[in-house]
């Protein structure tokens, strides 16, 4: 893992966060969407989470991007603002490799020195043992599926819903 980088992902890695991302939409179930947003879309997606001031990683292996992982708002209601969901892709070639964990280790840090409180992760297919096990592995806890609630490739796809405190969590009140 020594060669792997973890940074702020940057507009000239949006190509490549574009292709791992349309790889998953319209080959995968961990999320639910069915057509892929154009390159466009993807960078303008970036820009909301960079202008919203959370992160939005990349993880770089011999100068290529090979996984991503942002934080955004679980809600846009107010009373979520302390409440962020994860997101964590990886190109098909660098699963299994560590590469999710570095990527979330870093994000957890960034969030919880941020101010939020508690970190959601929304994990499309109930058999997705690898994200499943990788929030695990950081201290995400089981709140439960939710059962059949997408349908994509001609299937019913869970949703499991995993649950991490963030620095104090709800053992003190925010600052605001």
């Amino acid at each position: 893992m020594s060669d792997l980088i973890v940074r702020a992902a940057e507009p000239a890695d949006m190509a490549a966060i574009h292709r791992i991302y349309t790889h998953e939409v319209l080959h995968g179930i961990a999320t639910f969407e069915e057509v892929p947003p154009d390159l466009s879309e993807m960078t303008r997606r970036w820009q909301a989470v960079c202008d919203a001031g959370l992160p939005w990683l990349v993880a770089e292996r011999a100068g290529a991007v090979v996984g991503y992982a942002y934080a955004g708002r679980y809600h846009a209601r107010s009373a979520y603002r302390f409440t962020l969901e994860d997101s964590v892709y990886i190109a098909p070639e660098a699963r299994g490799a560590g590469v999710g964990k570095a990527l979330l280790r870093r994000l957890i840090a960034l969030c919880g020195s941020g101010g939020a409180r508690q970190m959601l992760a929304i994990i499309g297919n109930s058999g997705n043992a690898g994200s499943v096990g990788l929030h695990r592995s950081l201290g995400f806890a089981d709140v439960g599926v939710l059962r059949s609630v997408g349908f994509k490739h001609g299937r019913w796809i869970d949703v499991v819903v995993m649950q991490l405190a963030l620095g104090a969590g709800d053992a003190t009140l925010p600052s605001d």
